[in-house]
This record gives C-alpha cells, structure tokens and sequence, in this order.
C-alpha cells in the first residue's frame, strides 16, 4: 500500500544524499517535493501541511545544516515525525483478567467479522479463551461467515436471532458465561453501506446493555479519505475508543491510515493483512515508518521467523547444503510473500525495481527440482554430474538449464553463508 510513497519519498533524499552541505533553500525544496508525495498518496491535507511544518522547523536549525551528515539528520528527523503521525508509541486494547468485551464496529464489507475471526484466533494463541458473538440482527449469512470462522479457529460463537431485542442478546450472553468460561468476548454487530440513523440507533443500544470495555471501530484502508469522517461520526455517536485498519496490504494509496491518528486522535490498535486467518499485525508506528523510508522491519521479520520455526531443524551455515536450502526456502514461504519478507530487510528495497515483485512461481521452480534430487545428492551437490542433472529435470518438469541455474545460485549463496559465519553474531535474521 506505501510502496508509491516510499519509492517517492526515497527519490527524495538520495537527491539530499552525498552533497556534504545543505542549504535552507535545498532543505525547503525537498519539504516540498514531501508533502506532493504525501497529497499524492492521499493523505488528508492539513495533516500533509503539519506534518512538513514540523519537518522544516527541526529541520532549517544551524545545528541540523551544518552537521557532518546534514542529509542523514534530515531523514532522521523526517523518521520521528512520521513516527509521531502515525502515533507515537504502539497501542494496544485494555486486556483485563475477566470482563473483557469487546465491541466491533464499522460499515458493511469493512471487515468486522472477518476480523473478528482474526482476533479469536489471535488471542486464542496467547492464552486466552474467547467468545464470539454474532450480534448481527439483519443478516443471517454475516451471522453464518462468524460460525464458519469460529469452526475454523476452535472458539465457540454465540448467535443472535433475526430482530432480536437488545436485552435477550444481554440475557443470553449472561446466561453462557454463567456455565462457560470465557475471558474475552468479542462482538460483530451489523454494518450498513453507509451511516444511517437507525445503524447508530441500534449500536448505542447494544453499547449500553453490553458495557464493552473497548469499542473498536475497523475500518478499510482502501477506501481512503472518505473513511475519515465515518470514523468521526462513530466516534461521536458511540465513541471509539481505538481503531483496526484493514486491508494494508491492498494497493490503494495509504492515506486514510497515514491520517488516521491525526484526524481522529484514536491509536490504531491493528492493521490487517490479507485474508488468512493470522493476517491480523500489532500496528508498530515506528516499524511502518521504516518501511516507508526504506529503513526496513527488522523486529516484524524476526517475529516473523519466529512464529514459523517450531521445532524444525536449525540451519547449519557451515555445511550449507541443497538440503538446508530447501528448509529455508520452506520455512519462508510461511512467512508470506518473498516480495514482501525482502521489504523487510533493510536496504533491500533497492535491490528492486519500482512495483517490482518476485516471481513466486521461479521459486516453486527451485523447490521442485532441489525436491527431485536424492537425499544424498541434497547432501552432497558435488555428485550432481550431467546424467544426473538431466535425470532431476525430468523428475521436476524443469530444464537442464534450470538445474544448472539453480546450482550456480547454490554455489553463490553457500559463499555468502561461508562469510556470515566469520561474523560473530551475524545470522539469517
């Protein structure tokens, strides 16, 4: 979603880069060329504005112009601001010991109750046990998504009837916790194509007789601006106490969540990503800037890497084989998006070109021949001669020439692995 304005904002300070001094003049120049990337990538204006104010009163200081690195003082104080933008510190919900409720809110196709679903799952892995509530009076097949989504994640749901009364709803979710244990119980309600006075109507009732402990507005970044007066209404008519950004992995432009916090004054609890039923992400403001900046995430990589290691086999660098590559390339798969994992990295936005991804089918490729070899050619690459190489392609429905490709980037790699060995502490991640 931010690739538009990183690429841009990136073309901004390599033109800073390198120079030694700077000027006001080239310093102001630059702000400008800024904030055009920030309206172009929709972020609401006056927050555009701000947002460059800022930048260029920290900025223009002698102490910044004539420091030994006045391009990388720059950046870094483009980093803070962006930073603040988003939010500062990352937040998260109020999580109690018990009673904890927590209400879902937003227009239809926003993605309540897939969301839902995700923070089932999501706190079902931390401990906890939830309840869903599928409190949507009007349509029975939102009330069908969150069973079939409750099925999935092994969380019980508790359905409400077509125009139930808000007070059975309350009875009856009293009645189960009184026999079931359950320590987070969260809601969908019912959503419409756009606000209307009966859609607040009943949310202010369901508020009221559910007492939630967070009243969590999700809201789809693909719809850009239009999404940040619906979310001031919401606040206004119910009150929000954070919001969940959905659909960050889309390719709109990502100015409703740049201006989100601002415009609102609510923290973004979460950013959604995908339709996975794991695609839901703590919302780092510090970690999203980086990425922009081409700085990388790091910190989200390593949890990343983490979260999929299990107990598989850890990667011997000092006798990298065939074998050991193809656990690797496994275990990333899981991970996500090849394209996505390298934006991680930092620095590595550079090794490609704008809007560029990897080919996902090349690297299915290299999985199906490396998964055609013998598991003593894996270990040993060395007895891989043309006989056998041409064998491995046909196993694979690949070419000669793919096997001796792939062979060439082994060799490669296993010199990379060879130098990071000679570096303390240096590992994959």
């Amino acid at each position: 979603m931010f690739q538009g304005l990183g690429d841009r904002l990136q073309e901004v300070f390599s033109s800073l880069r390198g120079r030694g001094k700077l000027s006001e003049a080239e310093v102001k120049a630059a702000l400008r060329e800024v904030r055009m990337a920030l309206l172009e990538a929709d972020v609401n204006l006056e927050v555009a504005k701000a947002f460059t104010q800022r930048v260029q009163e920290k900025a223009v200081g002698s102490e910044v112009l004539m420091s030994l690195n006045p391009d990388q003082r720059v950046i870094a104080i483009v980093h803070e601001e962006l930073v603040a933008l988003l939010g500062g510190k990352a937040v998260q919900p109020t999580l109690k010991n018990d009673g904890n409720v927590w209400l879902l809110m937003g227009l239809q196709g926003a993605g309540k109750t897939t969301t839902a679903g995700k923070l089932a799952y999501k706190y079902k892995a931390q401990g906890r046990r939830p309840l869903l509530l599928a409190a949507d009076t009007q349509r029975p097949a939102a009330r069908e998504q969150l069973r079939v989504l409750g099925a999935q994640v092994g969380v019980p749901v508790l359905e409400v009837e077509d125009n139930e009364p808000v007070s059975r709803t309350k009875d009856k979710l009293q009645s189960y916790l009184r026999t079931n244990f359950r320590d987070l119980v969260i809601v969908d309600t019912a959503g419409r194509l756009q606000i209307d006075e009966r859609l607040m109507q009943e949310l202010a009732e369901l508020k009221a007789a559910l007492q939630p402990s967070e009243t969590m507005l999700v809201v789809d970044a693909m719809t850009g601006q239009q999404s940040l007066p619906v979310a001031t209404t919401f606040d206004s008519r119910i009150g929000v106490s954070g919001l969940i950004m959905t659909k960050l992995d889309g390719d709109a432009r990502g100015g409703a969540a740049l201006s989100a916090r601002q415009v609102t004054g609510k923290p973004i609890y979460f950013a959604g990503m995908g339709e996975k039923i794991d695609g839901l992400e703590p919302f780092y403001p510090d970690r999203l800037a980086g990425r922009i900046l081409g700085m990388g995430d790091v910190l989200t990589l390593i949890e990343k890497a983490k979260a999929v290691e299990g107990d598989e086999a850890e990667l011997s660098l000092k006798d990298f084989s065939l074998q050991d590559m193809l656990t690797q390339m496994r275990r990333l798969k899981k991970m996500g998006s090849f394209t996505d994992i390298l934006k991680m990295v930092p620095g590595a936005n550079r090794m490609l070109p704008a809007g560029a991804d990897i080919d996902e089918r090349e690297l299915a490729r290299v999985e199906a021949i490396i998964s055609s070899m013998t598991e003593r050619e894996r270990i040993r690459p060395d007895l891989l001669n043309a006989s056998r190489r041409k064998r491995i392609a046909a196993g694979s429905g690949t070419t000669v020439q793919d096997v001796n490709r792939l062979m060439k980037n082994y060799e490669q790699m296993k010199k990379l692995f060879k130098q990071m060995m000679r570096k303390p502490g240096r590992g994959l991640f």
